[in-house]
């Protein structure tokens, strides 16, 4: 765990799906957090002395025995603490109220009525005045503990906020940190510069400073290898590494032949020519498409990639005499995710090709630069960095690349053709105007021939789905409602330039929320 020299809050997490979300709002304001298991919860007291405690939801029902619950320390420490949903019915029955589980459930938009001023709404209005927020419980308070008053109430929730503002303990029935609950944002803020009076101090800049610091007292004079994988995480990392350790710093960049039409070549250019990186350029494209042939599951595929980048990577990571370190480009979801599963730190390989893991002759020691970071924090730290914003705002790539891009046989002529058919689709988006409005948008080749008539002649080819995604977390996504001009220009120019494909299709199944393909 790095040295902290920002006050820090410490978010206890009880399982909710929008966890990270908090972390994120907390970050935007300039305040520097973590997030932590409930079970983990004493430790990370005790490491990072928190200058406040945000308790997040959950899916549990505090009203059932044996239900999670958050250390007793954070309620001793004498540090503002602000429950969140479940947070806030666990503290009501930690702290003498009482929770009844199975009734009164309430989802979606609501608002709630201020009662009473409190420095936790201040800005929102005046008592009597209602604010829109999301709400999402199942469980009532039927008793909140001695020393709280109602500071508002929602139709469903007469404890909507609850607050001691002697010891600053404060719980919300709802979720601030969604986009639903439109000034969620304003509230958090409030807890942590008007309540617990931190500064805001945590800024890229800052960051980026103390990690150049605590990389060069890390690895001293030993020598570092990189997993390049041409990503937006590995090249910040690298960047990053090679500032504060110079040519110390080998990165390994592994060309699986499936990437996007001529990234290979930009990857190279950019860290060669451009940061001059000491940089072990793989071409090792036949050696995956051999390895791909005939397979045709996804997760074969997956698996397939892994142990061929894992050979390679060896391979030539064993040419560099004296190395010691490995660099990752892991982020803080890889870090909150295999904590929370596994009850330790991943030890798999963070490049675009979720490998299994280091061959354990190997040895080597971690440098992970960016595991205390979001993927939209990571990218502004390119920017700090002088990373072009082109390379740095690039959508995100799938870990296998184009091969599960391309459902059914890997075959060189398949990649080649959506190679050329995804970088025209992303062209005519920028040509538009719309590539920093989506999250995400690509090309996929299906197994699928049609008949067609292109001029006097009939064709049998293949069909191609274009597929683009919005997102405000990087966790969910929606369909980007693409104006129709430029779906139609970008269909037109796919079947008159791409041999093989005679047909395009938009893929609308995104709709509702669905999961999106990582970097």
């Amino acid at each position: 765990m790095t040295q902290l020299r920002h006050d820090a809050v410490l978010i206890v997490d009880f399982g909710s799906q929008v966890t990270q979300l908090i972390g994120r709002r907390l970050r935007e304001s300039g305040v520097y957090c973590e997030i932590h298991p409930y079970d983990k919860a004493d430790a990370a007291l005790a490491a990072i002395a928190p200058k406040a405690v945000i308790l997040s939801g959950g899916p549990a029902s505090a009203g059932e025995i044996n239900s999670p619950t958050a250390p007793q320390r954070v309620f001793d420490l004498g540090v503002p603490v602000l429950g969140i949903c479940y947070g806030e019915m666990t503290l009501c029955a930690q702290l003498g109220g009482a929770v009844e589980g199975g009734h009164d459930r309430e989802f979606g938009r609501a608002e709630i009525r201020i009662e009473r001023a409190s420095p936790l709404l201040e800005g929102l209005g005046v008592p009597g005045d209602h604010e829109t927020v999301w709400m999402s419980h199942g469980d009532k308070i039927t008793a909140i503990p001695p020393g709280f008053d109602v500071v508002a109430t929602s139709e469903g929730s007469p404890y909507a906020v609850i607050a001691d503002e002697a010891r600053r303990i404060y719980g919300v029935q709802f979720h601030p940190e969604v986009m639903h609950t439109p000034r969620g944002a304003r509230i958090l803020r409030n807890f942590t510069h008007r309540i617990a009076g931190l500064t805001g101090d945590w800024t890229m800049a800052s960051f980026r400073a103390e990690e150049v610091t605590r990389i060069r007292a890390l690895v001293g004079k030993g020598k570092v290898i990189c997993g390049l994988s041409g990503g937006v995480d590995s090249s910040v990392a690298a960047v990053l590494i090679h500032e504060a350790i110079g040519d110390q710093l080998t990165c390994v960049f592994v060309d699986t032949g499936l990437l996007r039409l001529n990234e290979a070549t930009q990857v190279v250019t950019l860290f060669r020519d451009h940061y001059n990186i000491p940089l072990i350029h793989v071409d090792a494209a036949q050696e995956f498409l051999g390895a791909l042939a005939g397979v045709s599951d996804p997760e074969t595929k997956r698996k397939t990639i892994g142990k061929t980048f894992i050979e390679i990577f060896d391979r030539e990571a064993g040419k560099i005499e004296g190395a010691a370190f490995l660099a990752q480009g892991t982020l803080y979801p890889d870090v909150i995710e295999s904590v929370s599963a596994t009850g330790g730190p991943s030890v798999v390989i963070k490049s675009h090709h979720n490998v299994g893991g280091l061959p354990d002759h190997m040895k080597l020691k971690l440098v992970e630069p960016l595991r205390e970071l979001f993927k939209d924090e990571v990218r502004k730290l390119g920017v700090e960095l002088g990373l072009p914003p082109a390379f740095v705002g690039r959508h995100p790539f799938p870990g296998p690349g184009l091969a599960i891009r391309i459902p059914g046989d890997v075959t060189p002529a398949a990649v080649a053709t959506l190679q050329r058919a995804d970088a025209l689709f992303l062209d005519e988006i920028r040509k538009a105007g719309l590539y920093d409005q989506i999250w995400q948008a690509f090309a996929v080749l299906l197994p699928v021939k049609t008949v067609g008539v292109m001029g006097d002649a009939r064709t049998y080819e293949n069909v191609l789905a274009l597929r683009a995604v919005t997102s405000t977390d990087g966790m969910t996504a929606d369909v980007f409602e693409f104006p129709w001009d430029v779906l139609t220009r970008a269909a037109i120019r796919i079947v008159n330039e791409v041999r093989g494909v005679n047909r395009v299709v938009y893929d609308v199944t995104s709709k509702p929320p669905g999961t999106i393909e990582w970097e």
